[in-house]
C-alpha cells in the first residue's frame, strides 16, 4: 500500500508497505484523508526528534475496515476521526480527565507496519499518510456520515489544539480579549475558539498580510503584521495572548502582551533545546504562562463535540482546507505548506 515515509534524509511516498491486522483493543483504519501538519515537516527537518524510519502523519479520518478483541464502541463501516492519543485509560491522569497527560502514550512508538521485512515506526501512534493504519481504539472516534472526510480530517490535530487550547486550557470567557500570534492551521482554530467562547476582541498577528482576510473570517476583530501594534488596540494587555509560531522571541512578546491577571498559553514548537526569557517582575499581576500539549483535548468528548458544532455551523472546517493533494503530490503539498500558501493542505487517497 502507498504511504509517506521518512527514512531519517527525506520524505518519500511508497508503494510497498505492509500494515498488521488489528489486535485486541486496536482499529484498522481505511485512510480516505489526511491534513498536512507543522508538526510532519518538524520530523523532516529535525525539529522533532523522532527514529526512523517513520511513516509520516497524524490527522486523519477514514472508514473502520476491521477491530480487534473488546472494541465495541465503532464496528466496520463508521466513519472516524484519529486522535493520537493513545492513552491507556486506566492511570492517574486518565481517571482524572487528562489523557493528555497520560505517560504511556509519551515516547513509546509502534511499528504496526513492514517494508522488505523490516519494522517501520507509527508518527504520534497515528501514521494517517498510510492507505490503512492500525491505531488503538481509544483514538478512532466515530463521526457523522455526513460528515465529509477530507474537512473531518483536520478535526484530530489542528482543532483539537487550537479550539481546545482555548476551551480547555486558557478557558478563555466571553469578554475576554485575545491576541493569537501566528494563523496558520493553528492559529486560525484559536481564532475560531475565541470566537465560539465569546471573547470580545480577538487581534489576529501575522506578518503575511495575505492571511488578514481568513483570520477575519474565522473571527478575528483585528489585524496587524507586528505584535507592535498590539498595545495600541489593548492599551491595558491581553487577557490572553497565544503563541501559535513557536519562536522565543514571539514567546516573549506574548507575555509582555499580558494585562493584569493575564495568561500566555504557548502552542509553537521551536526547537527542543530552545530557550525563552522574560522578566520575572512581569509576572508579579497574578500573570500566568501556561504550556499546552494537543489543546489539553479529551478527543472522545471533544471530537464529538466538534463535529456537532461544525453541523450547527459554529465551527468552520470546510474553509480550513485550502487545497487537496492525492498522496503522490506530497512534496508539492509540504512545498506549498512550508511556503504559506495553504491555511491547511490535505492529502486524499482514492482506490
Amino acid at each position: 500500500m502507498r504511504a509517506v515515509l521518512f527514512d531519517g534524509k527525506r520524505a518519500e511516498v511508497v508503494d510497498d508497505l505492509e500494515v498488521r491486522q488489528p489486535g485486541p483493543g486496536e482499529v484498522l483504519v481505511a485512510v480516505a484523508a489526511a491534513g498536512l501538519c507543522h508538526s510532519d515537516l518538524s520530523v523532516v527537518d529535525g525539529t522533532i526528534p523522532f527514529p526512523v524510519p517513520v511513516v509520516l502523519g497524524h490527522e486523519g479520518a477514514g472508514v473502520v475496515e476491521a477491530v480487534g478483541a473488546g472494541v465495541a464502541h465503532v464496528v466496520p463501516g463508521d466513519h472516524v476521526a484519529l486522535s493520537t492519543l493513545a492513552n491507556c485509560g486506566a492511570c492517574a491522569d486518565c481517571d482524572r480527565g487528562r489523557p493528555t497527560m497520560c505517560r504511556r502514550a509519551i515516547g513509546r512508538p509502534g511499528q504496526p507496519f513492514l517494508r522488505d521485512g523490516r519494522p517501520v515506526y507509527q508518527f504520534a501512534s497515528n501514521s494517517a499518510f498510510a492507505e490503512r493504519t492500525v491505531v488503538k481504539a481509544v483514538q478512532a472516534v466515530r463521526i457523522p456520515r455526513e460528515l465529509p472526510l477530507v474537512s473531518a480530517a483536520l478535526i484530530g490535530c489542528g482543532v483539537l489544539t487550537g479550539v481546545g487550547a482555548v476551551l480547555n486550557r486558557a478557558r478563555v470567557d466571553r469578554g475576554d480579549t485575545v491576541v493569537v500570534i501566528g494563523t496558520g492551521g493553528i492559529g486560525l482554530n484559536v481564532i475560531q475558539g475565541a470566537r465560539i467562547a465569546g471573547a470580545l476582541r480577538i487581534v489576529a498577528v501575522d506578518s503575511n498580510p495575505a492571511k488578514e482576510e481568513m483570520a477575519r473570517r474565522f473571527g478575528a476583530t483585528d489585524f496587524l503584521t507586528s505584535v507592535e501594534g498590539v498595545r495600541d488596540l489593548l492599551p491595558t494587555g491581553a487577557d490572553h495572548a497565544f503563541e501559535c509560531v513557536g519562536r522565543v522571541e514571539l514567546i516573549r512578546a506574548a507575555v509582555d502582551l499580558l494585562d493584569r491577571h493575564g495568561q500566555a498559553v504557548l502552542l509553537g514548537v521551536p526547537p527542543a533545546t530552545a530557550e525563552a526569557s522574560f522578566r520575572v517582575s512581569a509576572l508579579y499581576l497574578d500573570k500566568s504562562i501556561l504550556g499546552c500539549r494537543y489543546g489539553s483535548a479529551r478527543p472522545q468528548r471533544d471530537i464529538a463535540l466538534y463535529a456537532e458544532l461544525y453541523r450547527a455551523g459554529r465551527l468552520l472546517l470546510d474553509e480550513l482546507v485550502t487545497r487537496t493533494y492525492p498522496v503522490e503530490d506530497f512534496a508539492k503539498a509540504a512545498a506549498d505548506a512550508e511556503a504559506g500558501r495553504v491555511a491547511r493542505a490535505v492529502l486524499t487517497f482514492s482506490a
